[in-house]
């Protein structure tokens, strides 16, 4: 067990998907997977191993923010010798170009966080994914015709923002979107050697205010979550 997750010993899988949200866990561990069971509720986080296709898989939640999903995959893949994460979250579009319910394969993330600094002396505002999952997600993406934009995004510490504009970093990177947790999560896996990846659903367009419904993030994902376990069966035969 470690500090914030009370799983025991064998019961996290090789590989986990970690969603912000708790209850997208549930759905996908209810819905997708094979004999799964409950293996933490610490903090009412909850984790599920079970089979997709027999493969092994964990999913998860790590809450909202840099933070939050540092202290999860640290702890994931160095007291459970996780050796892939894939984050499978939402996002909001900064452009019209993008619509709701696309899915982005993020290849680098930009941000303003300090968490890459202050943890591992990170001083650059971007960290690209780590090992060959992004790759491998985009093969399987093709194999299954399933529609995916390979872009950057915007890794931001605040939801609410009194300046209505694009930020800086996002604009000057060409960051079509924004979310809060990738930065952490691919700079715990450059530290630590480890893969990580991050697919993301857009939830809301930011200009026109179109989005998803709180039930329709939870429950109505379903094409990242395909994808992103039928990519589990992939990475599977390389970790």
């Amino acid at each position: 067990m470690s500090l914030h997750i009370s799983a025991k010993e064998g019961e996290i899988a090789k590989i986990v998907l970690i969603a912000g949200d708790p209850l997208r866990a549930k759905h996908i561990s209810e819905k997708m997977l094979e004999n799964a069971t409950l293996v933490s509720t610490t903090r009412n986080a909850f984790y599920f191993t079970g089979t997709y296709k027999g493969t092994p898989v964990t999913v998860g939640a790590s809450g909202m923010g840099c933070p939050s999903i540092g202290i999860y995959s640290y702890e994931l893949y160095n007291e459970y010798n996780v050796e892939c994460i894939i984050r499978i979250g939402t996002a909001g579009g900064y452009t019209t170009d993008l619509k709701v319910y696309d899915v982005l394969n993020v290849e680098k993330a930009f941000s303003e966080s300090t968490y890459a600094n202050a943890a591992f002396g990170f001083k650059e505002d971007n960290i690209m994914h780590q090992g060959k999952a992004y790759e491998i997600i985009n093969a399987t993406a093709e194999a299954l015709n399933i529609p995916v934009i390979k872009s950057c995004i915007h890794s931001s510490d605040v939801f609410y923002r009194h300046d209505p504009a694009v930020p800086k970093i996002a604009n000057d990177n060409n960051c079509p979107a924004v979310e809060m947790e990738a930065f952490a999560l691919f700079s715990n896996a450059k530290y630590l050697n480890k893969m990580a990846a991050t697919i993301v659903t857009i939830s809301d367009i930011i200009p026109t205010h179109e989005g998803m419904s709180a039930e329709q993030r939870e429950r109505s994902l379903e094409t990242m979550y395909k994808l992103a376990l039928e990519s589990v069966v992939e990475i599977n035969k390389i970790v």
